[in-house]
């Protein structure tokens, strides 16, 4: 029988009182402790290349941390910041070819800081604010006003809301068909999959980890569609407004209906042994079928590698480096 994904801590390990995370990257995985992160890539010769680095203590151990709503923002910041980068990492590593002999060859993990790193970050979040929060508001204005329906402001939200919902699932869906993609959501299946095993006590093997669910409630997909529903209930609320003010209240708004959804996930993925908990949930999950996929045996060795890496530092088996460190570990050691 097929192991159950379970977000509860059923370890008797104190590692366990942080909810990891993680995503996929290109041909690997950026897993996330409370004290460093590592992303782990396959290169182009077959090796894992891991990069590993410290985390913020003010955001992931201090006081920030305990702050309900606060917490949701600055971690998401943080995490975009360090998604973004983990990307251009990856990139770096997988696409790399061999050098010509005696040619220096740049560190992967210094080809994305510092300006560029948040200059793209920046860049990113707009183009996701313009596509699934600006032109859902216009679209939903301009329909109601060539059907001369505009004194209808509670139905205007609504259809503002399924238009962002119906681009968010398209969007999710259409790129889906790339191959790259394909592999991107293999490699997410593999992080879920590492992430539920470790949850329920499971040894990680690539064998074992296998079996689990891809589905897990902490996903950032079930964060996304949180974030749109959620967005959907507040602003039906509202009453009519010029287009500018309601075009601000959709911006301003935003990082209000993010918290929430933070605390939203949070709190269901604590408590998925309540039967009202899972019912609520259940469209996170399906959702969360169109972005992961069942990942093959190298793509669970290179997650288990990033995973066994930040549980190394978390469970101070290895000091927390104070800055990036690079290494190389052979594919057969990733799973031990």
């Amino acid at each position: 029988m097929q192991p159950m994904s379970n977000s509860t801590n059923t370890q008797e390990n104190n590692t366990l009182q942080f909810n990891y995370g993680g995503q996929a990257v290109i041909e690997g995985v950026m897993m996330r402790g409370s004290r460093a992160l590592a992303v782990a890539v396959r290169n182009p010769e077959g090796r894992i290349v891991v990069h590993t680095e410290p985390l913020s203590e003010t955001i992931y151990g201090g006081r920030v941390a305990r702050w309900p709503f606060v917490r949701g923002l600055t971690m998401l910041w943080d995490a975009l910041g360090l998604g973004i980068k983990a990307l251009m990492f990856s990139a770096k590593v997988a696409l790399e070819e061999e050098n010509e002999e005696g040619e220096e060859k740049e560190e992967p993990s210094k080809v994305f800081e510092g300006p560029m790193q948040w200059g793209t970050v920046l860049v990113s979040l707009s183009f996701a604010v313009l596509l699934f929060f600006v032109l859902p508001t216009l679209a939903a204005r301009g329909l109601f006003a060539v059907l001369e329906l505009t004194q209808y402001h509670v139905l205007e939200n609504l259809i503002e809301g399924v238009i962002r919902l119906l681009l968010l699932i398209g969007y999710i869906w259409g790129i889906s068909f790339m191959p790259d993609i394909k592999r991107l959501y293999r490699y997410h299946g593999s992080e879920h999959k590492t992430i539920n095993a470790y949850e329920d006590g499971a040894d990680l093997t690539p064998a074992i980890v296998a079996k689990y669910s891809l589905e897990h409630p902490r996903c950032g997909t079930a964060f996304l569609l949180s974030v749109v529903v959620i967005s959907i209930i507040i602003y039906s609320l509202f009453p009519a407004m010029a287009l500018p003010l309601r075009l601000a209240s959709r911006l301003l708004l935003l990082p209000v209906i993010a918290g929430i959804a933070y605390e939203f996930l949070r709190f269901t993925a604590d408590h998925q042994d309540n039967a009202l908990v899972r019912l609520i949930t259940k469209p996170n999950l399906a959702m969360q079928h169109l972005t992961t996929a069942e990942p093959d045996e190298s793509m669970l060795e290179v997650a288990i590698t990033a995973f066994n890496h930040v549980i190394l530092y978390e469970q101070g088996e290895q000091d927390v480096p104070e800055t990036a460190v690079l290494v190389e570990v052979p594919a057969s050691s990733s799973a031990a």
